[in-house]
């Protein structure tokens, strides 16, 4: 820089900073030799604040404004005053300019499942991800923390940490939090709104705020999946009698609205075979109701439960349906003996009558 590019910015200070790159979070204002005139016009914008850095020490922090920097206000010296030291000035300043904007979408995902204690399933692994927003919140303590004396500080050098953040703090909450698996499901917007809550401490370290955490998906194995979609269909069917039921009328309707005259005859009949066995089902009274409470058990059809003596143990005990599998797989046969309620001693398995039953049902045996 030649004497003149000198003189002309002893001249002339103005300082400010756009930014068109939309990841950068601190900017250092390049000056020569970081002289600062007395008198230069600090420019922040919205979305900034500056930290004006005197001999490697904060001075000042400057909101959003126009400000004239000045030996009045700032303790920084005119650079004017170094004269005689040619044009080098023993103060020395330095003007940091963060970016305060909402940084936004930034995704985080367990990398690996997270095991935990469900009151439901027992011990389950689950995975989850999601995003999160944060800015800056301290640029004093972000740059004692991180920045330290980085010019160009982006958001590159930072995601990683921030991610591994958001991921701990989600697995230590959850984990404490003992919350069932189906509930961490139910509602994902309050599950963010407190884990925002929770995780935010996390960030403050680091002179930042966690704006929001979205929980976008919460996993569970193939297996558990399985488990709850076979709960949900037998919930969803309900009573089978109410559901042939409602199909008979919606099959009624369909044949009312038929107007062709070929078929007019026969969806009429059909109308009235479905009419009439609706009818009568009506007739009957709303037995099946799925909230009505089952009828008192009759002793004498209470399931019975059987002993069984196989290979010198007992098994048991075991209802019909375990005896006719085991009739099927050649564990139990006429000479096993067997037990149940009513009995004084052991006897055969022939000596029962409803085991008798399924012996005699069993095919024979193949022909060579």
């Amino acid at each position: 820089m030649g004497i003149w590019d000198k003189l002309f910015g002893e001249l002339v200070d103005v300082i400010d900073w756009t930014d068109d790159t939309n990841h950068t979070l601190v900017y250092r204002f390049p000056r020569y030799g970081n002289e600062i005139k007395n008198g230069a016009m600090l420019t922040v914008r919205e979305g900034q604040m500056a930290v004006l850095v005197n001999e490697g020490e904060v001075a000042d922090i400057f909101e959003p404004g126009l400000y004239e920097l000045s030996t009045a206000n700032v303790p920084i010296l005119s650079s004017l005053q170094g004269w005689k030291h040619g044009f080098e000035s023993p103060f020395k300043a330095e003007v940091y300019f963060f970016n305060t904007r909402v940084f936004t979408d930034m995704k985080w995902g367990l990398r690996n499942p997270l095991i935990l204690r469900d009151k439901e399933f027992g011990v389950i692994r689950i995975r989850a991800f999601g995003s999160y927003a944060f800015r800056i919140n301290n640029p004093k303590l972000m740059m004692s923390e991180i920045v330290g004396t980085d010019g160009h500080f982006v958001l590159e050098e930072i995601i990683g940490q921030l991610k591994n953040l958001v991921v701990t703090g989600f697995a230590k909450v959850i984990s404490e939090s003992g919350v069932p698996v189906l509930d961490l499901a139910a509602s994902y917007d309050d599950l963010g709104s407190f884990l925002t809550e929770q995780i935010q401490p996390l960030f403050e370290q680091y002179g930042l705020k966690l704006e929001t955490l979205l929980v976008e998906n919460v996993s569970v194995p193939e297996a558990v999946e399985q488990a709850l979609d076979e709960r949900a269909s037998s919930i969803a069917v309900g009573d089978l009698n109410r559901f042939t039921r409602y199909q008979q009328a919606q099959s009624m309707r369909d044949a009312a609205n038929n107007q062709s005259a070929a078929g007019g005859g026969m969806a009429m009949g059909m109308g009235f075979g479905m009419a009439q066995s609706f009818g009568q089902a009506l007739a009957k009274g709303d037995d099946t109701d799925p909230l009505k409470p089952p009828p008192v058990p009759d002793k004498a059809k209470e399931i019975k439960h059987y002993f069984i003596i196989v290979e010198g143990e007992r098994i048991g005990p075991v209802n019909l349906a375990a005896v006719a599998t085991m009739i099927e797989k050649h564990q139990i046969t006429a000479d096993t003996l067997m037990w149940t309620a009513g009995l004084n001693d052991w006897t055969a398995a022939e000596g029962l009558s409803e085991v008798l039953l399924h012996l005699k049902n069993q095919p024979p045996a193949m022909p060579e």
